[in-house]
């Protein structure tokens, strides 16, 4: 769970930076924005590939997603 926790703070913060709504950022990884939305509230494990998808559409390597 502290890792789904870390991912969804780091995504929140993340998309925050880039000013990026849900579903902007949902458009851009081609996954549903309701993906986004349950991996943000940590309710759910996002699989690695939309979490790879979801760093290329944010700029950034998967590895930043998941470090503290």
């Amino acid at each position: 769970m502290q890792m789904r926790l870390r991912v969804a703070a780091r995504l929140r913060e993340l998309r925050g930076e880039r000013q990026l709504s849900q579903e902007r950022l949902a458009e851009l990884a081609g996954i549903a924005r309701h993906s986004i939305y349950r991996t943000e509230l940590a309710t759910h494990s996002a699989s690695l590939d939309h979490l790879s998808l979801i760093a290329d559409a944010l700029g950034v390597p998967l590895s930043l997603l998941v470090k503290d």
